[in-house]
């Protein structure tokens, strides 16, 4: 969503909303317009010969959503068993997809003109999801291209 904002000076620059989430300690961002849901989980059925990020499918109000496992899609070893899983559900192509996360953080407004391109250093997994990245205080926010994310021949293996 991109939106005018006023900065200190007075001059207007465009802004851009994020759901923050994180994976294995990395602060990433989903653009809001791409959010549909924010849940837990539950009842995942899996899918035989599935690729292995695929966790499976669930029923979220009546649709039947793909559930992506954000941790092997990024080749990352599992999340805890006593730890509780969030997903974000997204669309794509008239398909519902759940990105199971480790969790749900705040919406970020952040001006377009903190936007970089990948650092060069960037790990090579995030950048396979990456848009490019904000600089915040303390932090790296990794901005999440959900295309990238739910190509089929992309599947990233741990380096």
């Amino acid at each position: 969503m991109t939106e005018i904002v006023s900065s200190e000076n007075g001059s207007d620059q465009s802004a851009q909303e994020y759901i923050t989430v994180m994976i294995a300690n990395q602060l990433f961002g989903l653009p809001i317009l791409e959010v549909q849901d924010v849940f837990m989980p539950e009842a995942i059925t899996e899918v035989p010969l599935a690729s292995q990020d695929v966790a499976g499918v669930l029923n979220l109000r009546g649709r039947i959503v793909t559930a992506i496992d954000m941790r092997k899609r990024l080749g990352l070893p599992p999340l805890e068993e006593d730890k509780s899983r969030m997903a974000v559900g997204i669309e794509s192509n008239g398909e519902s997809y759940g990105l199971i996360i480790d969790k749900v953080g705040e919406v970020h407004r952040l001006a377009e003109d903190t936007f970089e391109s990948n650092p060069a250093n960037l790990d090579p997994r995030w950048v396979a999801i990456s848009a490019g990245v904000h600089r915040l205080e303390g932090s790296l926010m990794v901005v999440v291209d959900v295309e990238k994310v739910l190509a089929q021949d992309e599947i990233v293996i741990a380096a």
